[in-house]
């Protein structure tokens, strides 16, 4: 070693016990997640565990080919299917007031989805006269057979074909930059407009 450095005093090896986390707990909290899965449907029957949840796209332009369930329904949509938003999640429909219907499509067709689940639904009254024995069992053997409506990806994929004449002069790009400019300028060339109508409105009266 040369020149007057400093010797190397490097603790790497104190008290590493206790900066080392193990991972010998996954199988036991497996059985642990699965077990309270069972005791809660146990515990809401004949209730279903998991909440309706609307069919939503993927974001970005590489996965919104794809169709999933989303966090809840959008108050357009459950104000369309004829849902009372403060009922909703008592009747186990989930909603999300951050989310916006971006499209026709995907509104109607999670109206489809809750007038789907509506048509299926029976609500049992909590007390009173209506709830008796033979309305619980009722209410018991509906929901057993009762499934959440599923959600189907219905995109059938087109067929290749050759680029026609009309496709290959078109220009796409600068289309949708048109498109885009024109989008956020909006406002901007109205209040021009506006202001020009005025002018002109002032020279008239002069």
């Amino acid at each position: 070693m040369k020149h007057n450095n400093q010797l190397p005093n490097q603790h790497l090896r104190k008290e590493w016990q206790s900066r080392v986390r193990t991972w010998f707990d996954q199988p036991g909290r497996k059985l642990s997640r699965r077990r309270a899965r069972i005791a809660k449907a146990a515990k809401v029957a004949p209730r279903p565990v998991d909440l309706l949840r609307p069919a939503v796209r993927c974001p970005t332009i590489k996965y919104n080919r794809k169709v999933r369930a989303g966090r809840g329904f959008t108050l357009e949509e459950l104000k369309a299917a004829g849902v009372n938003p403060r009922e909703a999640l008592s009747i186990g429909i989930a909603v999300d007031t951050r989310r916006r219907n971006r499209s026709e499509e995907s509104l109607n067709l999670n109206v489809q989805r809750l007038k789907a689940y509506k048509a299926k639904l029976i609500v049992l009254p909590r007390s009173g006269k209506k709830r008796t024995p033979e309305s619980v069992k009722e209410f018991n053997d509906a929901q057993k057979t009762t499934v959440l409506p599923s959600i189907e990806d219905n995109y059938v994929p087109e067929a290749p074909r050759a680029i026609t004449a009309d496709e290959k002069k078109a220009r796409s790009y600068q289309k949708l930059r048109h498109q885009w400019s024109s989008y956020r300028t909006e406002g901007i060339r109205a209040a021009r407009a506006k202001a020009k109508a005025e002018e002109a409105e002032q020279k008239l009266k002069k």
